[in-house]
């Protein structure tokens, strides 16, 4: 497979030519005026990539990468923005060396060389953020630290379904490394198929779970991380009281404190018994308090996914004021009786059982999986589609989802001219949910980037006055620090400060995100 340089994935699974041009027919059903004309991503080698500006040591020279693919290719990450600049040629920042450690002490030797040259240096798993937080957008030549030789699985203890893993492997790779001991993490977020475990770590990534273990954070038993200062290794234990927890402290640190190099994870027996069903609702308050009613109802179910209407329609096929789709699974005993129950408090709503094996959720999952590609396949087309996500309380979300939706909604009819806003619940609390919208608007060839740019300031401003989070699951990066900085408390954001000055002296690791 071939990685794509400018958008999602791999060449080889994105939209092929009628499938693009049947996707641009559905949206033209709702966006009838929009100029949808395709406009091809530009070969890499027209485009002017800078010189490297950096020549690395003779013993880390083999490890080193100046290849112009290569670097464009480590210069942003996958989110829609990035996408845009690419297609448009834009490489004005590009890292000057792709560097491949083959051990934990190259990555020691890498930082000792930056940390003393004031090089700075970002961590690089799969490179599947959303957020800017793998690109070098400051002036000055930069290294791309790419862990992906590291991806082996090094232990496994057995006897407490634990794995001491590489942080460089990727989803596909670790499970195929636990599969012959019937282990398996099951955690999957969209990006699975291209990005790593640590870089689910250093973003605290969420992933397939909707309730209990919905972050890495649940399935992190300890974490090796290498910092310019020595090496932080943390013990492990299936719990501690001792004092604040230094996983905490690199859990989400995307890769601003240190380089994480290994990790004993959680894994569990794979599954044996699973049930599932499609729920629909005439409206979706009732929906909403449906899902309510199971996240506080102790079943915990695998996936509780509530897809509103234009979600459900757009991606599922379904039309309906509220889609839920309902999933249960165990490795040890059957769980027909966990939905039944689920089902039974979606009637108590209104709820109605379309699919008991899950026919429509089987059909969202794929699209779900093929979203990205369709994005890059309209962003080619000038559409503006991208997503946000966050999560509040379930009583303040009647009033929070009114409010972010119509400053979406006004932003794209001032800014676009047309568009849709979709829903849907990625991960549910019992004090909960954490909503996913998606966008998708006309836009302008050459200007779809400022387009975008500024309904997310304008949907961002709602999150934070209406009291969610800037981000429940897509991290920080460079893309969410206005707001970031102003959720966090300015204590903390002193301590973290302290923190990056002691295990950083030199500043030199992914400069401007999280911390200025």
């Amino acid at each position: 497979m071939t990685r794509s340089w400018w958008g999602w994935g791999d060449t080889e699974d994105a939209l092929a030519p009628d499938e693009s041009a049947a996707l641009a027919a559905r949206v033209a059903a709702f966006l009838p005026d929009h100029d949808f004309t395709d406009h091809a991503p530009p070969a890499p080698a027209s485009l002017p990539v800078p010189r490297p500006r950096l020549e690395p040591p003779g013993a880390l020279a083999r490890l080193c990468s100046t290849d112009p693919v290569d670097r464009l290719s480590h210069a942003r990450g996958k989110a829609f923005r990035d996408v845009v600049r690419n297609l448009s040629g834009q490489v004005e920042a590009v890292p000057d060396l792709v560097v491949r450690p083959e051990s934990e002490q190259d990555v020691v030797d890498v930082l000792d060389w930056c940390s003393a040259a004031g090089t700075p240096v970002i961590p690089y798993g799969g490179g599947s953020s959303v957020v800017g937080g793998v690109e070098p957008r400051f002036a000055g030549p930069s290294v791309s630290l790419d862990l992906g030789r590291l991806g082996q699985v090094l232990e496994i203890d057995r006897t407490s379904r634990a794995a001491r893993v590489q942080a460089g492997v990727y989803g596909p790779a670790l499970e195929d490394q636990l599969r012959p001991h019937g282990l398996t993490l099951r955690h999957y977020p969209q990006s699975f198929t291209h990005s790593t475990l640590g870089g689910w770590l250093a973003t605290r990534a969420g992933g397939h779970f909707a309730t209990l273990a919905t972050h890495i954070d649940d399935l992190t038993e300890a974490i090796r991380v290498v910092t310019p200062i020595g090496v932080s290794e943390s013990r492990r234990l299936p719990g501690s009281g001792a004092g604040p927890s230094p996983d905490r402290m690199f859990l989400g640190s995307e890769g601003t404190l240190g380089v994480i190099t290994e990790a004993w994870i959680r894994l569990q027996e794979r599954p044996v018994w699973q049930a599932k069903a499609s729920v629909t609702f005439p409206k979706y308050a009732d929906a909403v308090n449906a899902t309510r009613a199971i996240a506080q109802s102790g079943l915990y179910p695998s996936n509780c996914r509530l897809l509103d209407a234009a979600e459900a329609f757009l991606n599922a096929g379904v039309s309906a004021d509220g889609l839920l789709l309902l999933a249960f699974e165990s490795a040890d005993h059957p769980v027909d009786a966990w939905l039944d129950r689920a089902v039974e408090l979606t009637a108590d709503h209104g709820g109605t059982v379309t699919a008991r094996r899950g026919e429509s959720g089987s059909a969202w999952r794929s699209a779900f999986l093929r979203m990205p590609y369709q994005r890059d396949a309209l962003a080619r087309r000038s559409m503006v589609v991208e997503t946000f996500e966050t999560a509040c309380t379930w009583d303040a979300f009647p009033g929070f989802h009114a409010a972010v939706t119509a400053a979406a909604t006004a932003a794209i009819a001032e800014i676009c001219g047309a568009g849709v806003v979709t829903c849907r619940f990625t991960h549910v609390y019992p004090d909960g949910p954490a909503p996913y919208y998606g966008i998708y608007a006309t836009g302008r060839w050459g200007s779809t980037l400022a387009q975008w740019d500024e309904v997310k300031a304008a949907v961002s401003e709602a999150i934070w006055a209406n009291g969610g989070t800037i981000t429940h699951h897509h991290a920080v990066g460079r893309d969410h620090r206005p707001w970031y900085d102003r959720q966090r408390p300015d204590p903390f954001a002193a301590a973290l400060s302290a923190a990056k000055d002691a295990l950083d002296p030199a500043g030199v690791l992914n400069p401007g995100v999280l911390i200025r």
